[in-house]
């Protein structure tokens, strides 16, 4: 299984082909729940479908401009047993006094950052956090488990130690753990052509 594990190399084109979200989103992963069940979760309200990342970045910064920030924009579809939850410019994912209860008897997997370039991968079981780190620091980890996984993040290709990369993979990376976890490969065709499932969950 080692073998098949993607690395940070592997999700290198989300930056080059989606840079419109590349330099700031949350992904999520949640385990069995529906796109309706996730939004009942985070008390959220539907809205349109909309077919393709590019048409949810938009109306994600038209909610964020027409709502003053109080509601943010959140795009849901199934992959196999998981919904995956898109937000452009988002942080509900990793925010952990929204994340944890909502993962009650589930998986919840999320990775975001920022256009500072500040990130935060987000693992939590049934409301208890097993691994919280910023991808571009794997050496600061924490949550219940904080080195269960260390030998996988140092294949996947996160950088540890002093030495500065050449090449900065830590967020193609934290989409390859997230991959590692899940099973769910985010794949450019599913971005470019999926109708997603839309809801506004207020984040103040």
């Amino acid at each position: 299984m080692d073998g098949m594990m993607k690395t940070g190399a592997d999700y290198a084109w989300f930056e080059n082909d989606f840079p419109d979200i590349a330099e700031a989103y949350c992904f999520t992963l949640v385990r069995g729940l529906s796109p309706a069940e996730v939004v009942s979760r985070l008390e959220g309200r539907p809205e349109a479908p909309l077919r393709g990342i590019a048409a949810v970045v938009d109306a994600a910064f038209a909610q964020f401009d027409s709502a003053e920030g109080d509601r943010q924009l959140v795009a849901m579809t199934t992959v196999g047993a998981w919904t995956l939850l898109v937000e452009p410019n988002g942080y509900l994912g990793v925010t952990e006094e929204r994340a944890l209860p909502a993962s009650a008897g589930t998986s919840w997997i999320s990775h975001f950052v920022n256009i500072n370039g500040v990130g935060t991968f987000l693992w939590a079981e049934d409301q208890v956090l097993r691994l919280c780190f910023d991808p571009m620091f794997p050496d600061d980890r924490g949550g219940t488990a904080p080195d269960e996984l260390l030998g996988v993040l140092q294949r996947i290709g996160f950088h540890f130690g002093e030495e500065t990369p050449e090449t900065d993979l830590s967020s193609p990376a934290a989409f390859a753990l997230a991959e590692h976890l899940t099973d769910v490969a985010i794949t450019p065709e599913l971005l470019k052509e999926t109708t997603f499932t839309c809801a506004t969950v207020r984040i103040r």
